[in-house]
C-alpha cells in the first residue's frame, strides 16, 4: 500500500511538473508570437525621410524633370522606405537621362538590388562594368560603376546605367560596405541616419548619364542624412 501510494504521489508529481512545462512552452509560444508581431510592425512601417524625395525639384539648372510611375508589385519587392523615380531632360544640351533614388532604412533590403541583377532579370544582357570617379558641380568626388548593357531582337537596344551608393552619409561604389552581419539587424528606432540609398542613372548615352550626375548629386545629397546626421533639404 506504502508503494502504491508513494508510486501514485511520483506520478501526480510527473503530471503537474508535465503540466507546468506544457503551459510554460505555451506562454513562451505567445510571448513570441506578440514580440514577433510587434517586431514585424516596426519593421514594415517605413522610416520617413525629413523631406520626401517627392518634393526633389522638378527643375534643377537646365534639367526639368516628370515623373515615372514603378508598379505596385515591383515597389513591394524593392522594399523601400522612399524612392524617386524620374525622366529629365536637359532645354540647352537636348541630352535626357532617367535617375532612379532608393532609401532603405533597412539596408539588408538593399541587398541584392543592384543593376546587373535587376537588368539582366529584365532581358537585358551586361556587356561590361567599369571603375569610375566623377566629379559634381561642387567638387565632391563620386565613385561609381558605370554598367553598360543591350537587348538583342529586331530592334536592337543599348544602355548606360551608372549607380553608387549614399551609405551614412559617404558615397561608395562598394556593396559589400553594407552587407555585414551589423547591417542585417532591423532598425527597431527608425534612425534615418542609419541608411543605404543607392544612386542610378540610365541613358542610351554615356555624356548624358554623366553630365546629369554631375549636375544633381549635390543636390540629392542634401535630402539624406550626412555623416553628422544633418538633412540640409530641411533648410529650404
Amino acid at each position: 500500500m506504502a508503494y502504491s501510494k508513494k508510486l501514485l504521489r511520483h506520478k501526480n508529481a510527473f503530471a503537474t511538473a508535465w503540466i507546468a512545462a506544457v503551459v510554460m512552452l505555451v506562454l513562451a509560444g505567445i510571448v513570441y508570437q506578440l514580440a514577433a508581431s510587434q517586431l514585424d510592425t516596426l519593421t514594415s512601417s517605413p522610416v520617413r525621410l525629413p523631406v520626401p524625395l517627392k518634393e526633389f525639384p522638378m527643375k534643377a539648372g537646365n534639367w526639368t524633370g516628370a515623373d515615372i510611375p514603378i508598379s505596385e508589385t515591383v515597389l513591394k519587392v524593392a522594399a523601400n522606405d522612399d524612392y524617386l523615380n524620374r525622366l529629365y531632360e536637359n532645354a540647352v544640351s537636348r541630352q535626357w537621362a532617367n535617375i532612379y533614388v532608393a532609401y532603405s532604412a533597412t539596408p539588408r533590403t538593399m541587398l541584392g538590388h543592384r543593376p546587373r541583377v535587376c537588368y539582366q532579370t529584365n532581358g537585358w544582357i551586361h556587356d561590361r562594368t567599369d571603375n569610375t570617379k566623377i566629379i559634381s558641380r561642387f567638387g565632391r568626388e563620386l565613385p561609381s560603376l558605370l554598367h553598360r548593357f543591350h537587348k538583342p531582337g529586331l530592334e536592337s537596344k543599348e544602355i548606360v546605367v551608372l549607380n553608387f551608393y549614399i551609405v551614412n552619409g559617404r558615397i561608395t561604389d562598394d556593396e559589400r560596405v553594407f552587407t555585414g552581419l551589423d547591417w542585417r539587424t532591423p532598425n527597431i528606432d527608425g534612425d534615418i541616419a542609419r541608411y543605404v540609398t543607392q544612386v542610378q542613372i540610365s541613358s542610351v548615352l554615356e555624356n548624358s548619364v554623366i553630365t546629369l550626375a554631375k549636375d544633381l548629386t549635390d543636390l540629392i545629397l542634401d535630402y539624406f542624412p550626412d555623416e553628422d546626421g544633418t538633412v540640409r533639404a530641411t533648410e529650404y
